[in-house]
């Protein structure tokens, strides 16, 4: 029975690529920070999704404690982890312009969207090698979920942008340092996908991508993503470690 951890995974992208991963008949297991009681919905999507069991690690990713209580929900259920993937994120809880942004905004996003995967991948991917080390068949791959704001400039976010960019980094690394165990590590790369965290600007989006932000006339969704992430956590892009897969609908086409 394969494994995987999606961070984030009780909403939104996070939830699309536990479903995918689900209908590939890994075991799922979720994080967020919410109480189990809000969470018991999403979890029952998973299960009805096909994973053959369940469970929900509660805690911060952005902080150390937090990150050693995901880890020990693990450790019970979980103690070999083929694949994890690190989704969860935010936004600024106030889009302010770049000469703005706050010294506390930038801290918190950095904590959360860059020292949580940094931390988790450095975690778990000890474990993986050591599962490998153990026994060689074993299948073992880390998928960041980044966004296009890697690459692409918004200066009302600018703490955003950069922890993007950061994680961008983040995939390159592990990549490299894990190569020789055999051990993928890849980025998916969103566009403006439809979720709870773009809600505030659905009409800002609706507007751009009628007006042809998008080579595919539409907004992204989960499901999008999390068909891709099943396919790099099925193991059949062995030999493409460290690379980006985008998922934008062609909006980081290059176009006159």
């Amino acid at each position: 029975m394969k494994t995987a951890l999606i961070t984030g995974g009780s909403r939104g992208i996070g939830l699309g690529c536990a479903k995918h991963l689900a209908k590939e008949g890994f075991a799922i297991a979720i994080n967020g920070v919410r109480p189990m009681e809000q969470v018991t919905e999403a979890l029952d999507e998973i299960t009805e999704a096909g994973a053959p069991e369940v469970l929900y690690c509660q805690g911060d990713v952005g902080s150390a404690e937090g990150r050693e209580g995901i880890l020990a929900g693990l450790r019970g259920r979980f103690p070999r982890l083929n694949v994890l993937v690190n989704n969860a994120g935010v936004a600024p809880l106030e889009r302010l312009d770049l000469l703005d942004t706050t010294p506390e905004s930038y801290e918190r996003l950095m904590r959360i969207n860059l020292e949580g995967p940094f931390f988790l991948s450095q975690a778990i991917a000890n474990q993986m090698v050591t599962s490998k080390e153990v026994d060689p068949a074993f299948e073992a791959s880390i998928i960041n979920i980044n966004s296009i704001s890697a690459t692409v400039v918004s200066t009302n976010r600018g703490e955003y942008c950069v922890s993007k960019a950061g994680l961008a980094m983040v995939t390159q690394l592990f990549a490299a340092r894990l190569g020789e165990f055999g051990i993928p590590v890849y980025e998916v790369r969103p566009g403006v996908t439809r979720t709870d965290m773009t809600a505030g600007v659905t009409e800002k989006y609706d507007r751009l991508i009628d007006e042809g932000l998008c080579v595919t006339k539409r907004w992204g969704t989960p499901d999008d993503i999390g068909q891709a992430v099943a396919v790099l956590a099925g193991g059949r892009f062995p030999y493409s470690t460290g690379q980006v897969i985008m998922v934008d609908g062609g909006l980081t086409i290059p176009r006159l």
